[in-house]
């Protein structure tokens, strides 16, 4: 049998009104036009719209989380690096005995960074004897200083 292309169409057609739904009834399959296509295709001004006053929510609130994350993280970092120089500043004094003159001030240098720190000596409220040894380092992070401080009591008798 040979191949022709009006036997096939009409196979079709026949498969094609012979086609039944679930229930029963027959289906008939009708091409869409490109115009019904076309009407359904694209997006009315009212989504773009509203797109976009979406987006211009959305954003800034977006970048103004990025901030807030970055700086608590530099803060984060910066004040680790506080506490160890304030640390080693208190161990140097105890172990200098400057800790004994109360109002010493300086600065120390840690990478490219500039730290303040200042020295507080007070008798402890606890017992005469002891004194509270604190160490205040200044923390610089983008543009506002945060206080990291180190203390220890230091027998004053010896």
């Amino acid at each position: 049998m040979r191949f022709n292309p009006a036997n096939q169409l009409r196979a079709a057609e026949r498969s094609a009104e012979h086609r039944l739904g679930p229930s029963g009834e027959r289906i008939r399959f009708e091409p869409r036009r490109c115009s019904a296509l076309r009407s359904q295709a694209g997006f009315t001004l009212a989504e773009v719209l509203a797109a976009l006053l979406f987006m211009a929510i959305v954003i800034p609130v977006a970048v103004q989380g990025l901030h807030i994350a970055s700086r608590a993280g530099s803060v984060a970092e910066r004040k680790a690096v506080g506490s160890r120089l304030a640390e080693r500043k208190l161990n140097e004094l105890l172990v200098t005995g400057q800790w004994q003159s109360s109002a010493q001030k300086g600065t120390m240098q840690e990478g490219l960074m500039s730290y303040s720190w200042s020295l507080q000596s007070e008798p402890w409220a606890e017992d005469g004897a002891m004194k509270l040894v604190t160490v205040h380092v200044s923390v610089p992070v983008q543009g506002r200083d945060y206080d990291v401080k180190v203390s220890t009591l230091v027998d004053a008798t010896q």
